[in-house]
C-alpha cells in the first residue's frame, strides 16, 4: 500500500482541526512546501501545493509520518519513569522559571560535549514574541533562560536547518508534549527520509503544558487591548490554573483562564498529556516547592544526562515530589479534553 502523502495529513488533520502546529511536518519535508505564517490563530501549516508523491508519485509520506495527531493522543497520568526528584541548578540562572534544572543538564551536556545542539524556543526581549533557535553554547543557553512555552511556536520545523543544513548529530529538543510526541514518532520511524531526524536527536525533555497561547491573541489582542499591559512591562507569564502576569514594576496581573479560550490553538483542544510522557525526562514546576523543578526520569539515556550535571555540580536533586497534585492536574486535563 502507498504511504500517505500530504493530502492525507490535510483532510485528517489540517482540516480537521487537529494540528498540534508542532512544525514537524516542515522539518522533513524533502521539498521545503510546507511552511508556518505568522498570523493570528493560524492553525495548521501552508502548503505550494507541490509533493513528490501526491505531485510525481515519488514515495515519500514523511510529513504523515511524524503527525503526532495521527494515532490517538496519550492519557496517562504521570507515564512510565525511572526516578521522580526535585532539582535545581547550583549556579545562578537569570529568569529561571522554576528551580533552572532543564537548563543546568542541558548546560552540562554541551560543556561536555555529551550534545552539540539545542532546539528550543527564545523570544525578543522587547515583544516577546517566540521564535524557535538552535543553541550551541551553554553560555548563551544560561542566558535566554526562561519558561517561553507557553507561546504557540512551530518548534521543531528548526529541525530540518539542525539535521540538513548544520549536519549536527547529538541534538536535544526540548519541547511541550505534541513535539515530544512528534519526535518520539521520528525516532521510531523507518521511513528513510525521517530516520536522519531520528538519529541525530540524543535527548528528548518534555515539559509540562496545559495548553499554549498564541501569541498575537493574547499578547496583541488580550492584555494590550483589554488589560492595557504593553510587552516591555511584562517581567514574566505563568500558568497555574490562572495567567499570571508579573510585570516589570513588581505588580502582577490575574486573567482567569476562562477569558484565555480565544486564545488558545484549537489542536491544543485534544491533547490529554500534561506531562510529555514520551521524553527522556519531563520537567515542571507542578509537585515541586519554589524554586525547585521537578524532574521525571523516564530513560536510561534521561537518568544519564541527570546523573552527569549532578556529578559536575551543576545540579542538586532532592526527594519529595507531590506526585499527587501532578495526578490531579493530568487527570483533569484528561478528562476536560478527552470530552471535546
Amino acid at each position: 500500500m502507498a504511504a500517505k502523502s500530504y493530502l492525507d495529513l490535510k483532510s485528517e488533520v489540517w482540516e480537521s482541526g487537529r494540528c498540534s502546529g508542532c512544525g514537524a511536518c516542515v522539518a522533513v519535508c524533502p521539498a521545503d512546501a510546507l511552511s508556518f505564517d505568522e498570523g493570528a490563530l493560524v492553525m495548521s501549516p501552508g502548503s505550494n501545493g507541490y509533493c513528490k508523491q501526491a505531485t510525481d508519485g515519488v514515495t515519500c509520506g514523511a510529513c504523515y509520518a511524524v503527525c503526532p495527531r495521527i494515532d490517538n493522543q496519550p492519557a496517562e497520568t504521570l507515564g512510565k519513569y525511572l526516578e521522580l526528584i526535585t532539582a535545581k541548578s547550583s549556579f545562578d540562572v537569570p529568569r529561571k522559571q522554576s528551580g533552572g534544572a532543564v537548563t543546568a543538564i542541558l548546560a552540562n551536556a554541551l560543556d561536555e560535549g555529551l550534545i552539540d545542539a539545542i532546539v528550543t524556543v527564545t523570544e525578543d526581549r522587547w515583544t516577546l514574541r517566540p521564535s524557535s533557535v538552535i543553541i550551541t553554547e551553554s553560555d548563551v543557553l544560561i542566558q535566554q533562560a526562561g519558561s517561553r512555552y507557553s507561546w504557540w511556536v512551530p518548534l521543531l520545523a528548526a529541525l530540518k536547518y539542525a539535521v540538513v543544513k548544520r549536519k549536527y548529530k547529538r541534538i536535544a529538543v526540548i519541547g511541550v508534549p505534541c513535539a515530544v510526541q512528534a519526535v518520539a514518532r521520528m525516532r521510531e520511524s523507518d521511513n528513510d527520509l525521517v530516520i536522519p531526524y531520528g538519529k541525530a536527536i540524543r535527548l528528548v525533555i518534555g515539559l509540562f503544558c496545559t495548553e499554549t497561547f498564541d501569541y498575537n491573541a493574547l499578547i496583541q489582542g488580550k492584555l494590550r487591548t483589554q488589560y492595557r499591559i504593553e510587552p516591555h512591562e511584562i517581567q514574566k507569564l505563568d500558568v497555574k490554573g490562572k495567567l499570571e502576569v508579573l510585570k516589570q514594576d513588581g505588580s502582577t496581573t490575574i486573567v482567569p483562564l476562562a477569558e484565555l479560550e480565544t486564545c488558545i490553538r484549537r489542536g491544543c483542544h485534544l491533547c490529554m498529556d500534561l506531562t510529555a510522557v514520551c521524553s527522556d525526562i519531563s520537567a515542571g514546576a507542578i509537585g515541586s516547592p519554589p524554586g525547585s523543578t521537578t524532574l521525571i526520569v523516564r530513560t536510561p539515556e534521561g537518568k544519564g544526562f541527570v546523573d552527569r550535571a549532578v556529578q559536575n555540580r551543576k545540579l542538586d536533586v532532592g526527594t519529595g515530589v507531590d506526585t499527587a497534585t501532578i495526578e490531579k492536574l493530568a487527570l483533569v486535563k484528561i478528562r476536560k479534553n478527552s470530552k471535546r
